[in-house]
């Protein structure tokens, strides 16, 4: 239901007025989502002394573009970022794997007590992350993995809107093809390697893009089991660096955090646009 009628949207001072609001939202939107990106920048390439004397300047009056080069060899902020790679590379494989079978089984597979499982799955969405940390800090003790990447990756797995996304996704998919596919003697793996991974391109899009933006930004869970500095991701590792970096040196680390997961969310955006629609799952 539109709020403007087709008659008025004719008239030329609508039109205008109609065109400025959007055009004024754009630059808000523009506004909020690209300003803490460009200030960063902005502060990364500052002097220390230009941050505390000018902090709102909108660009510096001595630029100091080296200050990425300092950073990533004085603080390290390369042997950090590997870390992050190696921690964001293992919860994708594990949270992609998860999610695939959890969800062919799910939908494709259809057990017994599937709807039961699946419920279960889903009310997992609602207990806080708060709550079940200090149960899971307990667990990956007893099983010696504090330290481990693998105290992140295995956790990592237990996502149920992955999960979710799967199943909608393959529950969309026409159920003709299965039913061909063992008519001509295919078993299950046949059926999920040969028929429903060929097809699940965009879902598969989605969740790798979810997991990795997830992974890259989580600090509470990689705070509490890595207390080893040298694993730390860049997350963990920034906020230790916060009280003894200088603050243009700091700054610089953060864009460089920044940088790769934007990167990959402006290439791969589309993506996830296109799997969400097949899912007909709402953002």
């Amino acid at each position: 239901m539109s709020l403007i009628s087709h008659v008025e949207e004719r008239r030329p001072a609508v039109r205008a007025a109609v065109r400025a609001v959007q055009w004024l939202t754009l630059a808000v939107l523009l506004l909020i989502g690209v300003g803490p990106l460009y200030m960063t920048v902005k502060g990364a390439i500052s002097p220390a002394t230009d941050l505390i004397a000018e902090p709102l300047q909108l660009w510096p009056g001595d630029p100091r573009p080296e200050n990425f080069g300092t950073a990533w060899n004085d603080l390290g902020i390369g042997h950090y970022l590997l870390n992050t790679v190696q921690v964001v590379g293992g919860s994708w494989a594990v949270q992609l794997v998860v999610a695939i079978t959890a969800g062919y089984s799910l939908s494709v597979l259809k057990p017994r007590l599937g709807r039961l499982i699946y419920g279960a799955i889903l009310a997992t969405m609602f207990v806080p992350y708060t709550v079940s940390m200090a149960s899971l800090f307990l667990t990956i003790i007893d099983l010696g993995l504090v330290d481990s990447y693998w105290s992140i990756w295995l956790p990592a797995g237990a996502s149920a809107f992955n999960v979710l996304l799967a199943k909608r996704f393959f529950d969309a998919l026409p159920p003709e093809l299965f039913a061909a596919a063992r008519v001509d003697g295919a078993g299950s793996w046949q059926l999920l390697t040969r028929i429903v991974l060929p097809m699940s391109r965009p879902i598969l899009a989605v969740i790798s893009l979810i997991a990795i933006m997830h992974s890259w930004k989580d600090f509470i869970w990689p705070l509490v089991a890595i207390t080893d500095p040298d694993k730390q991701p860049i997350s963990v590792a920034l906020a230790t660096l916060a009280d003894q970096a200088p603050q243009d040196l700091l700054i610089a680390s953060m864009a460089m955090a920044l940088a790769p997961p934007v990167l990959l969310f402006s290439v791969f955006q589309k993506y996830v646009v296109a799997g969400l629609g097949f899912t007909g799952v709402k953002g």
